[in-house]
């Protein structure tokens, strides 16, 4: 077999997942309000059973999760991947008390999660946060401003970093795990263009202990980047299945609407943009798969492998979902059709988790290790 060929009950599962999204997880998606944690589709996806296969994470499985979810149901998959983003720290480092607290909830869908490492200051460079979290008798107390932060909105605890330590960098960096309902916590949401609910986070003394710190002080950084290479092969994963939704809605249209004499498939033009599309989609479903396998063998290059197919993915999806948009004309773009709320979703994903800037900055110093 080879190496990222899937096995039939793989391929059987994705098939099952297509359907569920599409046939019970889009009508409650529908319903919910945008900007709005949808706590209904969270608990569906409790009760389906998905949000088990965040903790513990094998990433082929998670990316083949949120492929399939994509490609019927993108809200969904948001949701699903936010809880495991959001939870994921606290798994790999929580204490037994928290993640007996905790974990179950999120996986049943009872509790909502939220990743808190970006700041006005600091998007991109991560490592440049300043959130301060100065010394309170046994515990700290939290000060500053955590933005664009998705699920911040609704979220019952967010994993934040904050700087315990004057070193600079990423040195001196501590995660925690703070409930919402903590004294001193403010939230604002934000009218974004992505429909899921995103915020900023206002801490002005948030109290915190040691029973709420997760890993070891000064360790906050690497856990926050074990969580992002765990996770950036699946952005590339939610990428490539709004990409093949993209393109399977392309190649419909162009089968069956007819111009100049036949259908429009028959146009070279739009025939060799649909071969390009196809050839782009498949090549980043690969690479997701290549990245995903690297991380579930523990490879020493997974930092480099994430990197290279959240690039490469979202970029492609934004160039599918924009041809498969160009190929439909004035249809695409009225409210309420498919590629228009795919053209909404794509863009994002470009951006979080570290921009495509920041991918081949990962790239390239990898590449001279």
């Amino acid at each position: 077999m080879p190496q990222f060929a899937l096995n039939p009950e793989q391929t059987s599962w994705c098939a099952e997942l297509r359907a569920l999204a599409a046939e019970k997880l889009r009508p409650l998606a529908e319903s919910g309000a945008p900007g709005a944690v949808n706590r209904p589709l969270l608990a569906a996806l409790g009760e389906l059973g998905l949000l088990n296969h965040l903790f513990p994470a094998q990433a082929l499985d998670l990316c083949l999760l949120r492929e399939s979810l994509a490609h019927g149901c993108t809200e969904a998959e948001t949701a699903l991947a936010l809880q495991g983003l959001g939870a994921c720290p606290v798994a790999l480092a929580g204490t037994a008390a928290q993640r007996d607290r905790w974990l179950p909830k999120v996986t049943a869908g009872r509790a909502v999660a939220a990743f808190a490492l970006s700041e006005p200051g600091a998007g991109s460079d991560a490592a440049a946060l300043a959130l301060s979290a100065r010394p309170d008798g046994d515990g700290w107390r939290l000060t500053g401003t955590k933005t664009w932060i998705s699920n911040a909105p609704g979220a019952d605890f967010a994993t934040v970093f904050a700087r315990t330590g004057e070193e600079p960098g990423a040195r001196g960096v501590t995660a925690f795990l703070v409930p919402a309902d903590r004294p001193g916590l403010t939230v604002t949401p934000l009218d974004m263009l992505a429909p899921h609910p995103i915020g900023t986070l206002d801490f002005d003394g948030v109290p915190v202990s040691r029973k709420d710190l997760l890993g070891e002080v000064g360790g906050g950084f690497a856990l926050a980047m074990r969580t992002l290479n765990l996770f950036r092969p699946s952005v590339g994963a939610f990428a490539v299945g709004m990409a093949q939704a993209a393109l399977d809605a392309a190649l419909d249209h162009a089968g069956s609407r007819h111009a100049f004499g036949g259908p429009l498939r028959d146009l070279q033009s739009v025939s060799h943009q649909l071969a390009e599309m196809a050839t782009r989609v498949e090549a980043a479903r690969l690479l997701v798969y290549s990245a995903a396998a690297a991380y579930d063998r523990a490879e020493p290059d997974v930092a480099t492998r994430s990197a290279m197919a959240k690039l490469l993915a979202t970029e492609t999806a934004q160039y599918v979902v924009d041809a498969a948009v160009q190929i439909h004309g004035a249809a695409a773009l009225q409210r309420g059709h498919l590629l228009e709320h795919l053209y909404r979703e794509v863009r994002a994903p470009r951006v979080y988790e570290g921009a495509t800037e920041v991918q081949r900055t990962i790239i390239a110093k990898e590449l001279y290790r």
